[in-house]
């Protein structure tokens, strides 16, 4: 939020840089006020870009990449301002060919320059130090990953990976030190003597987290290897009414209108696919839905008739995709035929994405993998937009924790977002 609010602050301040380079200290007041309102609509634009381009994770404020990040997202906004100008010049009221060359310059130094010089400088000065409790794999992960990204605001201050009876000493000297924020393993919680020791921290200002909740919080993911069935209890509700009539709602009118409107597209993909390659032009697949039902979800054809080969995804060329099922799946539109199984009730728009018949049955050893199955599946979901297609029962053990994640918190804004991240990631490719 911190960068998204400076973003737009320094956007109008490029403008404001743009119009005194232009035409100088007395003559720019009277420009500035004919500019403002068109702008403002160009800004969300460029906002949007930044998006697209990650610039509002955390994941990648640090990366030696952020300049030409910085570069090629304000040229992609520059381009569009552009557009939107000379097609849309009566809306506007602005043909500004030299105005906008200086403003997408002045715009992407002032944008670098905030992200690199304050943001990066700030956070690891403002950060939290907190206590972590526990050792698995999972909290040398989370440990490793503050000490890396320091801009996430926590710095551990101490490690206790096995409490001693000399605990409870330990605690109360990190929390006389100024340490406010205990990150406990789940498991202690209730072990002897741990709990007494944390509960007399709560007058002290002290926040205790479990481990598996700041986890969560940090990785926007469910660490599966450190909880029970009784996380699943406390925290997953499964019956949700109103959300689920309100979301089907949107899925029925969104995909009918999306069918109408894309109707030619997948006319000519379907013609493409059809003279490219003999086979059927429209695949039909069995896939496990709500429930482990399974239903059959259509698919525009990408490889070779009859061609055999692993269920699982292939990382890098796949020698049994066509050429043109190449355009195809790097364009999406492959995906298009499911709209007709949004409309069927089989698939949302958002959800786990539904696996073929044979990866589900090997999947089901994964464990809690039935969890994924109490709600529907969709076109894309929070494991898509955040992880590469799975090529290993590893990998898709990564994915399920994502999948969980959208279990325990889907919401209409989550949907909304991962839709957002959906057009990212079409655009760019970037997860």
């Amino acid at each position: 939020m911190v960068i998204f609010w400076g973003d737009i602050a320094l956007l109008y301040g490029a403008l404001a840089l743009t119009l005194l380079i232009r035409y100088g200290t007395f003559a720019y007041g009277a420009h500035f006020a004919d500019h403002l309102l068109p702008f403002t609509f160009i800004f969300a634009v460029w906002i949007f870009v930044f998006y697209l381009f990650n610039l509002y994770q955390y994941k990648f404020l640090r990366t030696a990449l952020l300049f030409q990040t910085v570069m090629l997202a304000s040229l992609v906004a520059g381009a569009l301002s552009m557009a939107l100008f000379y097609f849309f010049p009566g809306f506007f009221g602005l043909t500004p060919k030299v105005n906008l060359l200086i403003f997408i310059l002045a715009a992407a130094a002032l944008k670098y320059l905030w992200q690199h010089l304050v943001i990066l400088r700030f956070f690891p000065q403002a950060a939290v130090p907190i206590l972590v409790i526990g050792s698995s794999p999972l909290t040398m992960q989370m440990v490793r990953h503050l000490e890396t990204h320091p801009h996430l605001g926590y710095r551990v201050a101490e490690w206790i990976k096995d409490p001693t009876p000399a605990f409870h000493e330990d605690v109360s000297r990190l929390a006389a030190q100024g340490v406010h924020v205990v990150i406990v393993h789940d498991q202690l919680i209730g072990a002897h003597g741990v709990a007494q020791s944390l509960y007399r921290l709560l007058p002290r200002e002290v926040n205790i987290i479990p481990f598996s909740a700041f986890y969560e919080d940090i990785f926007e993911r469910i660490p599966l290897d450190e909880i029970k069935e009784e996380w699943f209890i406390a925290h997953v509700s499964v019956h949700r009414p109103f959300y689920d009539r309100l979301k089907r709602m949107i899925d029925v009118v969104l995909a009918g209108a999306l069918l109408v409107v894309l109707s030619p597209l997948m006319i000519l993909t379907a013609l493409a696919v059809l003279v490219s390659s003999r086979g059927p032009v429209v695949l039909k697949q069995r896939r496990m839905g709500k429930d482990g039902a399974l239903f059959t979800m259509y698919k525009f054809r990408t490889m070779y008739h009859n061609s055999s080969g692993p269920l699982w995804t292939r990382h890098g060329k796949d020698p049994r995709v066509t050429p043109v099922g190449t355009v195809i799946r790097t364009a999406h539109l492959d995906e298009l035929p499911q709209l007709v199984n949004i409309i069927r009730g089989d698939l949302s728009f958002i959800g786990p994405r539904p696996e073929l018949e044979g990866l589900a049955e090997q999947y089901a050893a994964l464990p809690y993998y039935d969890m994924r199955h109490i709600v529907k599946p969709g076109l894309t979901g929070w494991a898509q937009v955040n992880f590469k297609p799975s090529a290993s029962l590893e990998e898709a053990k990564e994915k399920l924790c994502y999948d969980v994640y959208y279990i325990k918190n889907r919401s209409l804004f989550l949907d909304l977002m991962i839709a957002i991240r959906s057009v990212r990631y079409f655009f760019t490719n970037r997860r």
